[in-house]
């Protein structure tokens, strides 16, 4: 891991644990174990920050499309089939930028927004209409949602469904889609 990395990681734990008001330039750096001088080097203000950690969503945005689009089951299956908190790279760095754009970062905002057209792109390409898609990506969002008020995966919750135990809903929307 290169010390801008672990500059990147510091201030996205922080946005992660504290919200945007605690990501001082003093705090990032004290989290990455760098000086402030260390810091600046690679992030020369709090908002050379957050445009890493923008262009760090976009990058791991574009490795999920593409894993989305070579998915054996389809586009569809794979999203929502990976709309669940694992606690990984995308998942942390998808909240830490919602985190920026609750607190009206205008590029934050964009890439977020980004990052739902293209999900959605690439599901309607494989339903072919607009109402199927958006349901199955609202299905995969309300999975993810209901991960992150419950504090992710909670194995003793009484109402909890499996992923898989709505993949015959996509397969139902899948079939339902005009051809």
């Amino acid at each position: 891991m290169t010390a801008r990395d672990a500059v990147l990681d510091a201030y996205q734990a922080i946005l992660l644990e504290h919200g945007q008001r605690a990501t001082t330039l003093a705090a990032v750096a004290a989290k990455a174990g760098v000086s402030k001088g260390g810091l600046l080097y690679h992030f020369t203000s709090k908002e050379a920050l957050a445009a890493g950690l923008i262009a760090r969503l976009d990058d791991l945005i574009d490795e999920d499309l593409r894993e989305m689009s070579a998915a054996q089951d389809g586009p569809s299956r794979y999203y929502v089939r990976t709309s669940v908190w694992t606690d990984g790279p995308l998942d942390r760095t998808l909240v830490a930028v919602a985190q920026l754009a609750q607190e009206s970062h205008a590029d934050a905002r964009a890439a977020m927004s980004r990052a739902r057209r293209q999900w959605l792109a690439l599901i309607r390409e494989e339903v072919g209409e607009e109402a199927t898609a958006h349901a199955i990506l609202l299905l995969g969002n309300g999975l993810y949602f209901d991960a992150a008020l419950s504090g992710g995966i909670d194995p003793d919750r009484e109402d909890r469904f499996s992923v898989e135990h709505l993949m015959p809903i996509v397969d139902r929307l899948l079939d339902a889609a005009p051809a």
